[in-house]
This record gives structure tokens, sequence and C-alpha cells, in this order.
């Protein structure tokens, strides 16, 4: 994991293909050819022809649907995050305790890791290539994304359920080893998105220095 300057975090991978049924229609198959096309070739080496080409229009008929291929990787990076920390807000709702919370956190970041890897990979890669103000909300964003496993982890400090030395370090590592999943899950291999939630839920409760329960 390499941790940018405001306190969010990036690690580069290299992505699975991710499956997915047909669109729902021709912006989002545009969208969708973008975001295959950015995991690909990376986002400055795709060019509108190509994005054009790989959803069967040409020339000016694309712009009816986009303005721009900096407008297709704005959206997808910022819905991502939205995605996540949508996720972490549902997860934890309704949490009895702090450990329970950041188990349920740690599951919904490994099975949206799991199920959208492109997303993934692009987000974490392309965040240079966003320009301002984009780019400084997009950070603001992963830091809020951050700082609420911290605060599970610092709760749960404070409740002593946990004993570690820096819930900085630990909500990084945790979400470093998320991360991850998108480079090397494949829905045919040896775990499920289930097990796989459960196992590294497990996994980050160890990072977090989880107490036995009594």
């Amino acid at each position: 994991m390499r941790a940018i300057q405001d306190g969010s975090y990036e690690r580069p991978h290299r992505p699975a293909e991710s499956g997915g049924g047909p669109p729902a229609d021709r912006r989002t198959a545009i969208g969708q050819a973008a975001l295959r096309l950015f995991a690909a070739q990376g986002y400055r080496a795709t060019t509108m022809v190509e994005i054009g080409a790989a959803v069967g229009v040409r020339g000016p008929s694309l712009y009816k649907h986009v303005a721009s291929k900096y407008e297709l990787l704005a959206e997808i990076m910022t819905g991502t995050m939205e995605r996540l920390i949508a996720d972490h807000t549902a997860a934890v709702a309704g949490a009895d305790s702090a450990r329970e919370a950041l188990r349920r956190a740690v599951e919904a970041h490994i099975r949206y890791h799991a199920r959208h890897r492109l997303e993934a990979f692009v987000g974490n890669r392309e965040i240079g290539s966003l320009e301002p103000p984009d780019q400084e909300r997009l950070l603001g964003r992963r830091s809020d994304y951050e700082r609420g496993f911290r605060e599970l982890i610092e709760r749960g400090a404070a409740e002593g359920a946990f004993e570690v030395r820096s819930a900085r370090i630990a909500s990084y590592s945790i979400l470093d080893m998320g991360i991850g999943v998108a480079g090397w899950f494949r829905e045919d291999g040896e775990f499920s998105v289930d097990d796989l939630a459960y196992q590294y839920g497990d996994i980050a409760l160890r990072i977090a220095g989880a107490r036995p329960e009594v």
C-alpha cells in the first residue's frame, strides 16, 4: 500500500477480468467499455475511437452519449468510491459492538473488491489522471473511507476489545489487504466471495489486536 499525503491509500495491481450481464443501455455500454479499456491499457493510452469501436459507435455519434473520455473516468472513479462508502455505512449500521462493526465493514470491503475488480484497479491506478477539483474531492472521500475503519478500531480499543499500537496503520493494512483481492480473486477459484469475506474478517480482527471473546 502507498499512503497519499492526505492520508488516503493507493495500491496499483493487475485485475482479473470482470464478468457481468449485458448493459441496460448504450450509455452504460460505453461506460463499461471504457472501464475495460482503462484497466487493460490505461486511461491515457485509451482513445475515444477505441471506446466507440468497442460498442459499435463511430465518430460524432459517440458524443451524443458522453461528453469526453475524462467524463467517463471521473464517473467510474467517483462511482466506485461512493459505492464503497455506501456499502460501509450499510454494513456497520446496527452493529452491537466495534468488533462486529469492523468485521461487517471488512466483509463489505472484500465483497466489493472481489465483485468489482476492474473498478478497483482503475480507481487505484488512475488517481493521477484526475484533474482539480475532482482529484481533491476524490482524495477527500478516500480519506473519509479510511477514517471509517480507523474510528472503528479506535472505538474497539476504547472498549477494551482491541489492543493495537496504531489504529491508522491497522486501518491501512486492512484496506490494502482487501484491495489486493481484486488482483488475484477468480470466481471459479477455490474460495467463494462469502468464504473470502469471512476469512478476511478474521484476519482483520487479528490485525486490530482483537482480544478473545468471553
